[in-house]
């Protein structure tokens, strides 16, 4: 059986987390919502979907980030680089759809 001290502490730490995952959600949502527009303004003026001078830029900038909140900065450009092949391949499809 575990103490209800601890199981109450434990109640706490899970509460955050689950808070904090909502906001994460909701906070890549609406980046989404913003590269959506941008792969709609790429697609109008027929810019190539994927710019890697931007993405080297964005990745070495997470990673001083990272480096600055204590968090591993390989962790943060994994994630970065999988949110960067999602949006890349969102702006594929509204360019594939705006000439189809």
């Amino acid at each position: 059986m575990i103490d209800p001290d601890v199981k109450a502490q434990l109640g706490k730490y899970r509460q955050s987390i689950d808070n904090i995952d909502a906001a994460l959600v909701h906070m890549l949502a609406e980046r989404f919502r913003c590269t959506k527009e941008v792969g709609v303004l790429k697609a109008k003026y027929d810019l190539p979907p994927a710019d890697p001078a931007r993405e080297e830029f964005q990745i070495e900038r997470l990673r001083r980030l990272a480096k600055d909140a204590h968090l591993d900065p390989d962790f943060a450009e994994k994630f970065l680089n999988f949110v960067i092949t999602e949006v890349i391949r969102h702006h594929e499809q509204i360019a594939a759809d705006l000439k189809g």
